[in-house]
């Protein structure tokens, strides 16, 4: 579809995933990062909050298929907190029952209801691809509305659970990471992080997503610095020694003096010794 040269667009968090989602918003104009909207997804009538304010299509721009219908109201708040806080509902209970009389090889993690109804969705964790067309079959016969049942990983399970990470605050994967991308074990060694998987690791049990998007930062900071075991010159006192390891976010180094004893220098402080000269040869 088209747009105008009216139409709007802003871009929505909905649903217990927190999809991050375009959408039309030229029905209110005058919207406000953080407020409560109702709006039309590709799921249905859903409790969406906005995290841009309208902003006019660029030309040609097509227009978004989602759109906000209105403002929400206190009575669609009411309603949505009811349906975030039903984690053990009779849906929930009916469907694990049902996994366990089909003895399918799933573990039930979460089931979402949207605002308009209509539609409910499962998730769930397998190891493998699960044939689960007769769970699909019990749950439509039983509920009477259109049935999801979608696979997520243990990333996943997090974010559509979510839950307050050791740092206090809300756990990333739930509030504001877009794409979840690979972490790595070089990241937290680049970071100079203990290797213990109970310190490094998150509530999904793999490693905390803050390594992935600090690497960059310690890659950046660590380049500047010279590389332990090198030989280095104090510029400030023309002493030279060894640098013995890197202290990365104060950019300084502890260099073993020649002279006897460390210091702590800043890398700026640093440059790299230069060649010594080869001895002479003897007459």
């Amino acid at each position: 579809m088209e747009s105008t040269s009216h139409d709007l667009k802003a871009v929505l968090r909905h649903g217990c995933s927190s999809c991050r989602t375009a959408c039309t918003a030229t029905a209110v104009p005058d919207l406000k990062p953080g407020e409560a909207v109702v709006a039309r997804t590709d799921r249905g009538v859903e409790y969406a909050l906005v995290l841009t304010a309208p902003e006019p299509l660029a030309a040609g721009e097509p227009r978004p298929p989602v759109e906000i219908l209105r403002r929400a109201t206190e009575q669609d708040t009411r309603q949505q907190v009811e349906i975030d806080g039903a984690g053990r509902s009779r849906e929930f209970l009916y469907c694990r029952d049902k996994i366990a009389e089909l003895n399918l090889p799933m573990k039930l993690v979460r089931v979402e209801r949207i605002l308009g109804g209509g539609r409910i969705t499962f998730y769930f964790m397998a190891e493998g691809r699960v044939d689960f067309r007769d769970l699909v079959r019990e749950l439509a016969r039983e509920m009477r509305m259109r049935i999801e049942l979608k696979q997520i990983g243990a990333r996943d399970e997090a974010k559509v659970l979510g839950d307050i990470s050791y740092c206090g605050r809300e756990l990333c994967c739930s509030s504001w990471i877009r794409e979840m991308k690979p972490v790595t074990m070089r990241m937290a060694k680049n970071q100079k992080a203990t290797l213990d998987p109970s310190k490094i690791s998150g509530m999904c049990g793999r490693l905390l997503c803050c390594l992935r998007y600090e690497d960059e930062v310690y890659t950046e900071l660590r380049r500047a610095l010279p590389k332990r075991g090198s030989r280095v010159k104090v510029l400030s006192s023309g002493h030279t020694g060894l640098v013995l390891h890197q202290e990365v976010l104060a950019s300084t180094c502890v260099v073993l003096l020649d002279r006897g004893g460390t210091a702590t220098v800043h890398g700026n402080d640093l440059e790299p010794e230069p060649p010594r000269a080869p001895p002479a040869p003897h007459p």
